[in-house]
């Protein structure tokens, strides 16, 4: 799987271990900042994140900051885009699976280095259920018609 994986300065060293276990379970991925714990500002890192993802190339997109919120926030402005702030394995399982999520939002201030390669595991492995599912997303582009 291609994974496309961007922080802010408070998620930084946890995703340099998310990009190591991913790298290490055979998933290509690509890591486009930030690239220390300097202070920087989220949204410049999930704007490029949701971009490169929309244009193809990436399966699936993870972003982290110190709650997740804001990048998150950040990330869902993009149409095509559907990022789910997950805190827990079931979250991740769901998000997936009921909301064909593509982009797992992290909150490096409050889970643990297990806790979040767990629910990162759970993301990249989860396929979307589609069924009635299915009908649910299709209603969430806002239409402009």
């Amino acid at each position: 799987m291609r994974i496309i994986i961007a922080s802010d300065h408070a998620g930084f060293h946890l995703k340099e271990k998310i990009v190591r276990f991913l790298a290490g379970g055979k998933h290509e991925v690509k890591d486009i900042g930030s690239y220390s714990d300097e202070a920087v500002d989220y949204p410049d890192y999930g704007h490029l994140l949701a971009t490169e993802l929309l244009k193809g190339g990436y399966d699936l997109g993870i972003s982290i900051c110190g709650t997740g919120n804001g990048i998150n926030m950040v990330v869902n402005k993009h149409q095509g885009i559907r990022s789910a702030l997950c805190w827990n394995e079931e979250i991740s399982r769901l998000a997936r699976a009921h909301n064909d999520a593509n982009i797992c939002a992290l909150p490096a201030r409050f889970i643990t280095e297990p806790e979040a390669l767990l629910i990162v595991k759970t993301f990249v492995n989860t396929s979307f259920e589609g069924g009635r599912h299915k009908r649910r997303i299709d209603k969430i582009p806002v239409k402009t018609d």
